[in-house]
């Protein structure tokens, strides 16, 4: 089975919205192994995100630029396209997603094939999380508050547990953080916590 990975810049106070706003003061050599390492053959975005993507990185790639060799390899990439509205695409190797978006993407993930990559997409990603179809959740944690737009995780009936996996300091500060799905903890009152507290004190 495949997997999907998903990638989001977000800031100490979880704000992932508009991060070209304020992510690139933080942007250096280790973000980008981070960024690039992070990059598959088959990539899965919300259409707010492919919109965005594809009025920027074709450009790039026939400018010849220092980036156009990451702007070839997206383009190369085989790109899926989340919407609810038909869309016309100019960039090659575009398509859309059709019908449910977990039946599909279960679908997908049963394919032939290897890691499936996810970039921005918050909805999408949150509608995943909760389907139990993410396999692997990257933030980038930014040093910085910035006080007002969408954040991460919004408001629902059930908590998602995760699991730290791995973690890595960069010299700008941000906090590069890998999560999995977890089991869920199960209800725990404030007596057992402090028995636990209890025990670490013996």
């Amino acid at each position: 089975m495949r997997t999907i990975i998903a990638s989001l810049f977000i800031s100490l106070d979880g704000v992932v919205e508009e991060p070209s706003e304020w992510h690139f003061p933080y942007f250096n050599d280790e973000m980008g192994a981070a960024v690039t390492a992070q990059m598959a053959d088959t990539l899965l975005l919300g259409r707010k995100t492919y919109d965005s993507f594809a009025g920027a990185w074709p450009e790039r790639e026939a400018a010849g630029d220092e980036d156009a060799g990451f702007a070839k390899t997206l383009g190369d990439a085989r790109k899926i396209v989340v919407s609810r509205q038909p869309l016309e695409f100019t960039w090659r190797n575009s398509e859309l997603l059709e019908g449910d978006l977990v039946e599909a993407v279960t679908a997908l993930k049963n394919e032939q094939g290897g890691r499936i990559a996810m970039s921005g997409s918050i909805s999408v990603v949150r509608q995943l999380l909760a389907a139990g179809l993410l396999d692997e959740l990257h933030l980038l944690v930014h040093p910085i508050a910035i006080r007002k737009g969408e954040r991460l995780f919004d408001e629902g009936e059930n908590p998602i547990p995760l699991e730290l996996v791995k973690s890595e300091t960069f010299t700008t500060g941000v906090l590069y953080l890998v999560y999995r799905p977890a089991q869920a903890t199960g209800e725990t009152s404030y007596d057992d916590a402090k028995g636990n507290l209890s025990q670490g004190e013996q």
